[in-house]
């Protein structure tokens, strides 16, 4: 029972991981947008190298940067058409992680209590990113 969901977890971390790869080496035929001092350097190269941060008279194309990378990744989540499928990923890694910090309560061994305790943290800390992802899920879709 116990390898059956330590092999589960370790595919569904295989299937993100490949899934991570698949659309961080897609082309969807824009240029990729970057915060380097190229795209938007017309001045001398002391201030070239000012334009990666949102510090004065750079903000604006900080925010500009931002926005844009924004706006790439909802054009690529699709989120009013996958809104569902969404939700029962997070459903799953909900219920995943109430599992794994059952485990962990259960196996806490007396030697190393700490260590098992912060893990313990480590996994409750993901529930709460998980909770705030949905929220925002549901924020997002109206």
């Amino acid at each position: 029972m116990e390898n059956d969901l330590f092999t589960n977890v370790l595919m569904l971390l295989a299937i993100f991981f490949l899934i991570y790869i698949i659309f961080s080496t897609m082309n969807f035929g824009y240029k990729k947008e970057g915060f380097d001092a190229s795209n938007n350097s017309t001045s001398s190269s002391s201030s070239s190298s000012s334009n990666i941060n949102g510090f004065a008279g750079n903000a604006q194309y900080y925010v500009s940067g931002i926005k844009d990378k924004v706006i790439k990744l909802q054009d690529t989540m699709l989120l009013s058409k996958y809104r569902a499928d969404y939700e029962n990923v997070i459903m799953g890694l909900d219920d995943l992680v109430d599992n794994l910090m059952l485990e962990k309560v259960l196996s806490i061994n007396a030697d190393n209590t700490q260590k098992s305790l912060q893990e313990l943290v480590t996994l409750n800390d993901s529930k709460t990113a998980l909770n705030n992802v949905m929220k925002f899920i549901d924020s997002s879709s109206s």
